[in-house]
């Protein structure tokens, strides 16, 4: 017997632009007339029942009067349609519709939509090009940048999926303004986490412009979105598989993830993170890294977007220790916390190491106090 090496080396650049704008659903057909996906003619516009009036449709005419071949497809909104079982649906909609590795899909939505989106593009006819249109504060600061899609299980979030790069993001800022209150108050959750793990400059101008902010001031708006994004790519860049440095992106979210889990997501995910994030500066400060006043300066921010940093009532408090163990950081069966050094930076344990093992005592003590 011998052995045959399959030598596949592979140079690929998965480089793409994020438009960051107003308005921009004109600036999309421009893109793909443009050649943006190539010779591609048939799309997939694939969104929510929240979007699907506000913003699919009107992309869906479009491409249609530019004599695109067409079809939506829509799914209830919400985390919990973040499903295998969503996903399946789609791709069965599709195939019966014709599609096959000819076409384009175009996730018009939230986070919900460009994760089912982007893990669906990933995987249908093994792998065809998509799109990002956000509609929401939370996917410009979220699922813009990165490429991770995946769905949620019963057990956990985000755990069955993929790393996969669309041709294209717009975020679409005029969007925000269609937002409820409730939904851009858990937009701004991940826009504070990103200034906790990265920026005290941008930490502070969120103290000084919230109220502008929500209010759909135009700088504000910008200046967010614009550094969301930077901040992001320049974490992604140096580790896009998620193989050391891109832990800090989950920062807050070893607790945020689980109590958005057992409260049957009830809880939206920004509103789980900013509990996330209580925890994590308490632990911190326990811990030395940071100072009970820079730990308060991060807890009064979040409730000044709006946010409770109190888990609720009807939260099982010891279920909620038990499900921390579906954290994708923990490792040898042992709990791992992403943590900040003061505001506007994290944690480096050792070399290329962003996550510290916590005993599960500790942990317990910490959600008790919440």
């Amino acid at each position: 017997m011998g052995i045959f090496n399959v030598e596949l080396k592979k140079v690929v650049d998965d480089s793409y632009d994020i438009e960051i704008g107003y308005d921009l659903i004109g600036v999309l057909i421009d893109d793909i007339d443009r050649g943006l996906v190539g010779k591609i003619k048939k799309f997939a516009v694939i969104t929510d029942s929240n979007v699907e009036e506000l913003y699919a449709k009107p992309i869906c005419n479009l491409l249609v009067q530019s004599g695109y071949s067409v079809d939506m497809f829509v799914f209830p909104a919400g985390e919990k349609s973040k499903t295998r079982q969503t996903k399946e649906k789609l791709e069965d909609a599709m195939l019966s519709r014709g599609f096959r590795r000819d076409c384009c899909v175009i996730a018009v939505g939230g986070g919900v939509v460009t994760d089912i989106s982007g893990f669906l593009a990933g995987t249908f006819g093994r792998g065809v090009p998509f799109i990002n249109y956000a509609t929401t504060l939370l996917a410009a600061a979220d699922a813009s940048v990165g490429g991770k899609t995946a769905v949620d299980t019963p057990l956990a979030t985000n755990l069955i999926g993929l790393f996969n790069q669309p041709k294209k993001v717009y975020i679409d800022i005029a969007a925000w303004k269609s937002l409820p209150k409730r939904q851009l108050s858990s937009g701004m959750a991940e826009t504070i986490k990103h200034a906790c793990l990265a920026s005290y400059d941008m930490f502070e101008f969120l103290e000084e412009n919230m109220d502008a902010i929500l209010e759909g001031d135009k700088f504000a708006c910008e200046y967010i979105a614009e550094n969301n994004c930077r901040i992001k790519y320049e974490v992604v860049m140096k580790d896009e598989k998620e193989s050391g440095l891109r832990e800090i992106l989950n920062l807050g979210h070893t607790v945020g993830r689980a109590i958005e889990t057992v409260s049957d997501y009830q809880l939206l995910h920004g509103e789980a993170l900013a509990i996330g994030m209580a925890a994590e500066v308490m632990l911190s400060a326990r811990l030395g890294y940071m100072s009970e006043e820079e730990a308060g300066r991060v807890t009064a921010l979040y409730e000044k977007a709006g946010l409770s940093t109190k888990i609720p009532d009807y939260i099982d408090r010891e279920e909620l220790v038990k499900k921390l163990y579906t954290d994708k950081k923990v490792r040898d069966g042992r709990l791992r916390f992403v943590l900040q050094k003061g505001i506007g930076s994290v944690v480096e344990f050792e070399p290329g190491v962003f996550a510290k093992p916590i005993e599960e005592e500790t942990a317990r003590e910490i959600i008790m106090q919440l």
